[in-house]
C-alpha cells in the first residue's frame, strides 16, 4: 500500500536520484472512500519540518455571531478533499513535482475560551514559522486569521492580503468584544500587520449596519471591490490589477467561502445573497500565481449546513488552488 512519496524530478518524471517528494494518494491504488483522511490523503507529520508547504486546521468556532459548525470544518474539507487530483487540468501545475507537502494535523484550541485559543493559535503557528514553510489552513471560523497572521508578520513583515468574503470583516467591536470573526481586519491594521495599500477585498455585499460599512477599508487604503462590480463578467482582468497592486511583497490569501454565493457554497454561517460564482472564486485564486504567496486560509465552512458535502468539495478544490499559486511551482511542458 502506496501511502508516502514518489521520487520526482521538478518537471514530475520518475528519477532516483531526484528528491523524494510526497504525492496524495491516488483513488486507482485506494478508492477514494477509504485511505487516510488527510487533506487530499497525504502523508502526514506531527511539525513542518523540512516541507514546502503544510495543510492545518484550526477547528474553531467560538467567534461566531450566528451560526455555528465550523469547529468540524477542517474534518469536512479533508474527507472531501479525497476527490482532489494532483494535476492542474488548466494551469498544467502539480505542487507536488516540486514541493515537500504533508498535512500536520490541527491546532488543539481551547474550545471554552476565545482569547485563549487565539494564544494557542498564534504560538502553534510561531512554531511553523520557525520552518522555511507556506502554511494552508482548514478553518474554522474568520477569527483565526487575525492570531495566524501575528505569527506570519513576525517573519515576513506587513503583509499584503486577498481577501474574499461578503463583510468586510472591519467592525470594531461585536457585543463589547474586540476579537470576533466580524473584527479580524481592522485588528490587522491597528497591529500593522498588513500594509493597507496591498490589501484587496473582494465580494463584498448585500446589506450593512449604515450606509458607510465599506467606506472605513477604504479610507485605510484598502482596495474593495463589491460583488455588484463582478456580476456577469470574469475576474481575470481584476486579477492583473490586483498583482500590479501587490507587487513583489509577501502576499497571504484569505477566503471566507462565504464570498461566494449560497447556490455554491450553502454550508456557511452567514450565507448572503448576489455572491461571487464557484469559477469567480477559482479564477481570483489562479490569479495569485506569480504573487510572492507565503500562505493562505479557507474558513467559514460549516458542515452542519452543508448536507451534500458540495461546500467542503469546493473548499478543499480552492485550497488546491492555493497550493499552485506558490513561487516555485512551474507549469508542466505541454
Amino acid at each position: 500500500m502506496l501511502i508516502g512519496g514518489r521520487d520526482r524530478d521538478p518537471l514530475g518524471e520518475t528519477t532516483g536520484m531526484s528528491q523524494r517528494f510526497n504525492q496524495p494518494l491516488s483513488g486507482n491504488e485506494m478508492p477514494r472512500f477509504s485511505g487516510p483522511g488527510t487533506m487530499m490523503r497525504l502523508p502526514s507529520q506531527p511539525t513542518a519540518e523540512g516541507l514546502d508547504a503544510c495543510f492545518v486546521g484550526i477547528g474553531f468556532d467560538i467567534g461566531t455571531s450566528n451560526r455555528t459548525g465550523t469547529r468540524f470544518g477542517p474534518r469536512q474539507i479533508r474527507q472531501e478533499s479525497s476527490m482532489v487530483r494532483p494535476y492542474n487540468m488548466w494551469t498544467r501545475v502539480s505542487p507536488f513535482d516540486s514541493l515537500q507537502v504533508a498535512d500536520i494535523g490541527d491546532v488543539a484550541i481551547n474550545t471554552f475560551n476565545l482569547l485563549k485559543s487565539i494564544d494557542i493559535i498564534e504560538a502553534a503557528y510561531d512554531e511553523i514559522m520557525a520552518h522555511d514553510v507556506a502554511p494552508f489552513t482548514l478553518g474554522g471560523d474568520h477569527t483565526i486569521v487575525l492570531p495566524i497572521l501575528r505569527a506570519l508578520a513576525k517573519k515576513h513583515g506587513p503583509l499584503g492580503v486577498v481577501h474574499v468574503d461578503a463583510h468586510a470583516d472591519v467592525n470594531d467591536t461585536m457585543f463589547d468584544e474586540k476579537i470576533a470573526h466580524g473584527t479580524p481586519f481592522r485588528r490587522l491594521v491597528e497591529e500593522r500587520l498588513v500594509d493597507p495599500k496591498r490589501v484587496v477585498q473582494i465580494g463584498l455585499r448585500t446589506t450593512g449596519y449604515s450606509a458607510e460599512d465599506f467606506d472605513w477599508p477604504r479610507d485605510q487604503g484598502f482596495r474593495v471591490v463589491q460583488a455588484e462590480e463582478c456580476w456577469y463578467k470574469s475576474l481575470a482582468p481584476l486579477m492583473v490589477e490586483v498583482r500590479e497592486q501587490m507587487g513583489e511583497g509577501a502576499v497571504y490569501i484569505s477566503f471566507d467561502i462565504d464570498g461566494l454565493d449560497p447556490a455554491y457554497a450553502p454550508g456557511t454561517g452567514t450565507c448572503e445573497p448576489g455572491g461571487l460564482t464557484s469559477h469567480q472564486g477559482i479564477e481570483i485564486v489562479r490569479g495569485c500565481l506569480g504573487l510572492n504567496v507565503i500562505g493562505g486560509d479557507l474558513v467559514e465552512v460549516s458542515p452542519p449546513y452543508d448536507p451534500s458535502g458540495n461546500t467542503a468539495i469546493l473548499a478543499a478544490n480552492l485550497l488546491f488552488e492555493m497550493l499552485c499559486t506558490l513561487p516555485g511551482v512551474a507549469p508542466r511542458n505541454a
